[in-house]
């Protein structure tokens, strides 16, 4: 009976132990797809917070926004009337390295108090990102506009007519108006052309250098320094880039910037007014794309 027992019990099969592994990865993954609707939410929810509308620390934030911006945008069109006005043989690679090294020192300065944007593409597309609200960066796209505003006002105010009219204050151009044997001729950048390059040049902007910046873990371990020095040399490779490669008489290159075309446009009038929107619907068209850029990585790269 014993041995019988014993026979019985060695041709029983032992019961195949089943891993846990798949299980607890799909655990995880639920934990995952959970933690990434709860960031959702909270994205969205400080996206569309009025907050800021009344909170007097954005405000006062604001204002280094506008005095940088107005500073940015008196040096940037003081640079590019000066560049061509000493008629070098290099005008664009003057021009790119001076705005560079212009736009790095500005980021310095207004970063501590606005986190740096004096740009309506940077406050965009943060808001877009969910870094910040769309309240505060209408402040601060507001406050960059007026900023641009004064630093056309201060230009003016220092240039005579003759330079004011023959570079165009210095602003953002697609078209000028020259005059020739058989009249006035209108010589520049196609519109869609022009367009097609704010939007690219823009992305290209916001993709190799303010997601730097966005990024908390490569901003903390590069430094503020080397981030707007990349951001600064970015603007300026762009600027030389866009100006080079068209090499079109009446196109100022591309703005991304649209403050900064706001300002000559309103103080100088005239053709700065043709095409303007190009300024404007090119960078916020990157914007979007840019957003929509950062949404496809998986949120587990994504450590804002």
């Amino acid at each position: 009976m014993l041995a019988l027992l014993k026979m019985r019990k060695m041709c029983t099969p032992e019961p195949e132990f089943v891993p846990l592994l798949p299980l607890q990865g799909m655990v995880e993954q639920r934990g995952r797809v959970e933690e990434e609707k709860k960031q959702n939410a909270s994205t969205l929810k400080r996206m569309f917070s009025l907050n800021d509308l009344f909170s007097l620390e954005v405000w006062r934030a604001s204002l280094a926004e506008l005095l940088g911006t107005a500073v940015l945008v008196f040096a940037m069109d003081t640079i590019v009337i000066s560049s061509y006005e000493t008629e070098t043989k290099t005008p664009h690679l003057i021009m790119a390295f001076l705005i560079a090294v212009t736009i790095t020192i500005l980021l310095l300065a207004t970063f501590p108090i606005s986190g740096g944007h004096i740009n309506p593409v940077i406050s965009l597309a943060a808001a877009f990102t969910g870094l910040f609200s769309l309240s505060r960066a209408a402040i601060y796209i507001l406050a960059q506009c007026v900023g641009g505003i004064l630093g056309a006002l201060a230009l003016q105010a220092v240039v005579n007519s003759k330079i004011e009219q023959t570079f165009s204050f210095g602003g953002c151009t697609i078209t000028i108006v020259v005059p020739t044997a058989n009249g006035p001729q209108v010589i520049g950048l196609e519109t869609s052309q022009a367009l097609w390059l704010e939007i690219i040049c823009t992305f290209v902007f916001l993709f190799a250098s303010i997601w730097i910046a966005f990024d908390k873990r490569q901003a903390k371990r590069l430094g503020s320094v080397v981030v707007c020095s990349i951001i600064g040399t970015v603007v300026g490779l762009i600027v030389f880039i866009s100006t080079t490669v068209t090499s079109t008489k009446g196109y100022a290159g591309v703005g991304m910037n649209p403050a900064r075309c706001l300002g000559p446009a309103l103080i100088r009038g005239g053709h700065l007014w043709n095409g303007h929107w190009v300024f404007w619907v090119g960078p916020a068209i990157a914007c979007l794309a840019f957003a929509l850029y950062t949404k496809v990585i998986p949120s587990e790269l994504l450590q804002n």
